[in-house]
This record gives structure tokens, C-alpha cells and sequence, in this order.
């Protein structure tokens, strides 16, 4: 059974000023889930808290396999992976930004090179490989940060504004990459946005936050 995810009464203060307000729900379905809302609206803090990089004041994240809770360890952090709006790019080609993950979890070189370029081919960038990355575009960049996580193979991937900042040509086509994901593989993605066209067009299931509460 695939791996899942349910919070429960999630709530986060910034400030004195609550952020997130009793949040719950649980993510148990393959395919995408689009978490909607205006900016500062608290997608990003939930992101986060869900990916297990930041801690909630209350409530639970909890995941879930054949209806196990597992631990919060190393283990279960290598299952999930954030993408986050702003992608770090190192000053060296694209094949070894993507690479990078890989490396430091001790992979042997021709597998690296096979999951690199398959990664790389999946957003459309195969042809940039040797490129120093600190060149592509905005929309390249955002790109290859999805390559970079796609290519640890993660049972739930989190994305995060991911046509921010992004012209038409490289939203659709991340768009379409997304679409993909769900084609290509039996997960579970949960992206955030504020583009209502990206939710309509990628979204299976689709949550709002209001006022620091999660509706579905």
C-alpha cells in the first residue's frame, strides 16, 4: 500500500497572530491534491509543517503505510520531498545540481547517470545537461528543481508555487509536467498555488485555505 498522510487539528502562530487554524484532512488517494489561497494565506507555513520541516504549535502530521504510523526519521524524510518557489541552483552543470541528492546517498555512478537523465528528459532539459545551471531561465530553473526532486523517486512530493514568477510558456509546460507525475507514477503530489487555471487544469482534488482553515 502506497504511503499517506493525515494532519489533524494543525495549528501554527507567526507573531502572535494565528496562521493556521485546526487544520485537518487526510491525503490518502493517489493523484494531485491543490492546496489553494491568496498569498500569506499560510500555504507555504502548511507545505512545511506537512513535509516535516517545520513543526505545528498543536496538532499531528502523521504518515501512514498499511495503516502503520511510521517514525519521523531519516527513513521517512527520504520518502517525501519539497520543492519550494525559490530553487537553489549550484554554480556547476545541470547534470550534477541534479545529481547532488543522489550523490550523497552513496549511489553507484551509472545508476546516478541513468536516473539523471531520465529525470532531466521527463521536464524537458535533457538537452541543457551540461549547462551551467546559474544560466538557464526562471522557468528552467523551476524545472530543474522538480527534476531534482523527481529524480529521488519520492512517494509523496510537495510543490510549491511551482508556476510562480513563471512565464506562459514554461507554466504550461510545468503544467504539463505535473500532469504527468500523475500519469507516469502511483503517488501522491500536493502543489500550492494561487493560479485558480493551473488548479483547474492539474488538480484532481482541490482545498482551500480561508482564514487559516483548510476546506475542502
Amino acid at each position: 500500500m502506497a504511503l499517506n498522510l493525515v494532519i489533524s487539528k494543525i495549528k501554527k502562530f507567526y507573531n502572535g497572530k494565528e496562521v493556521l487554524k485546526d487544520c485537518s484532512f487526510s491525503f490518502d488517494k493517489s493523484g494531485i491534491y491543490v492546496l489553494m489561497g491568496p498569498n500569506g494565506s499560510g500555504k507555504s507555513t502548511l507545505l512545511r509543517i506537512c513535509a516535516l520541516l517545520e513543526q505545528p504549535d498543536t496538532g499531528e502530521v502523521n504518515y501512514f503505510e498499511d495503516n502503520k504510523a511510521l517514525q519521523n526519521d531519516l527513513n521517512l524524510m527520504r520518502r517525501i520531498t519539497l520543492v519550494l518557489p525559490n530553487i537553489g541552483a549550484f554554480n556547476t552543470t545541470v547534470f550534477k545540481n541534479i545529481a547532488y541528492g543522489l550523490k550523497i546517498r552513496g549511489m553507484k555512478r551509472e545508476e546516478i547517470k541513468e536516473r539523471v537523465e531520465k529525470a532531466l528528459d521527463f521536464v524537458g532539459l535533457l538537452h541543457k545537461k551540461n549547462q551551467n545551471a546559474l544560466t538557464l531561465s526562471s522557468g528552467e530553473i523551476k524545472r530543474m528543481g522538480i527534476a531534482r526532486a523527481i529524480v529521488l523517486e519520492p512517494e509523496i512530493l510537495f510543490l510549491d508555487e511551482p508556476t510562480a514568477s513563471v512565464d506562459t510558456e514554461n507554466t504550461k509546460i510545468i503544467e504539463d509536467i505535473i500532469i504527468q507525475l500523475k500519469k507516469n507514477r502511483n503517488s501522491i503530489v500536493i502543489m500550492s498555488t494561487h493560479d485558480t487555471s493551473s488548479a483547474k487544469r492539474a488538480g484532481d482534488f482541490v482545498l482551500f485555505l480561508n482564514d487559516g482553515k483548510l476546506v475542502s
